[in-house]
């Protein structure tokens, strides 16, 4: 059952309860909806250009942390990541029990469940965890705190991807963060799925999708992606894939901290800097 959303304390951000012992899985029962291949657009960001991280693991540890009312996409990226790391485990955490009671029948070697929150209740440091559609449902005064929570439990090298995306994948924008804080800001769409660029906004996670107004480095952003777009409609002749593709040089040219090129472009993807984009104190 959904509950309310409530605001996460510091006693919960901790870990802790307010006596010191350990509390209660930190967060709240959230919607749950997923659908199959729904993460396709992260996971093979995940199995492409952040692949490194998890070769060169001690220990394989990954996160599939919220991953709704059924286990799909935790067993999706089980299966993707097994295509990298052979020996990984994944571990997918959800905060209501019923959930993971109907996921147990598909634990294999490497796929687990249990229950938990931002806490992370696995043995280890993981070196990945994948959060997509929970901090949207989250107050945006408590995703400092809880990011912080994750970032404290990742291994070396670790990366924890906060993300939100439409009910099929198709618009999919993700925040990518290690230890020391947020690295970059990715987005990802299917060619046809947009009028604009800047139709992924209302995807866009928790800590910008409210920073969207002018005078935010995220609005900036979005109104050079359409700026940008439509100054490369020439290329629309050539398909979508190209005029993308021309859209992502003309925003690197223009000075914007385009971190990935053109193999990525072709994807529909766009990666950023999060200097770029991190909302004004």
């Amino acid at each position: 059952m959904v509950q309310k959303a409530e605001r996460v304390t510091a006693p919960q951000i901790s870990g802790r309860s307010s006596t010191g012992r350990p509390g209660k899985p930190v967060g709240n029962v959230t919607r749950g909806t997923t659908n199959p291949n729904r993460m396709r657009r992260v996971d093979r960001w995940l199995a492409g250009p952040q692949a490194w991280r998890l070769r060169n693991a001690a220990d394989p540890l990954v996160v599939d942390l919220g991953y709704g009312a059924t286990p799909a996409t935790a067993v999706e990226l089980f299966e993707r990541l097994s295509a990298v790391r052979p020996d990984v485990r994944v571990f997918g955490i959800e905060i209501e029990p019923e959930r993971v009671r109907a996921a147990l029948p598909l634990q294999r070697p490497g796929l687990s469940f249990r229950v938990g929150g931002f806490e992370l209740p696995v043995p280890g440091r993981p070196v990945l965890v994948r959060a997509f559609n929970v901090l949207r449902q989250y107050e945006e005064a408590d995703v400092p705190g809880i990011w912080r929570l994750v970032q404290d439990r990742l291994a070396p090298d670790g990366l924890f991807i906060d993300g939100t995306c439409d009910e099929i994948g198709r618009r999919v924008t993700w925040v990518a963060l290690d230890a020391d804080g947020p690295l970059s800001l990715s987005i990802s769409v299917r060619f046809g799925s947009f009028d604009l660029p800047s139709d992924v906004a209302e995807r866009l996670p928790k800590a910008l999708i409210h920073r969207n107004v002018p005078g935010e480095p995220v609005h900036a952003l979005m109104q050079a992606m359409d700026r940008a777009w439509l100054e490369c409609a020439p290329l629309a002749s050539f398909g979508n894939r190209q005029r993308w593709q021309g859209m992502c040089r003309t925003l690197r040219d223009a000075g914007w901290p385009v971190q990935d090129g053109p193999a990525r472009w072709r994807l529909g993807e766009l990666t950023v800097g999060w200097d770029a984009v991190a909302p004004l104190a």
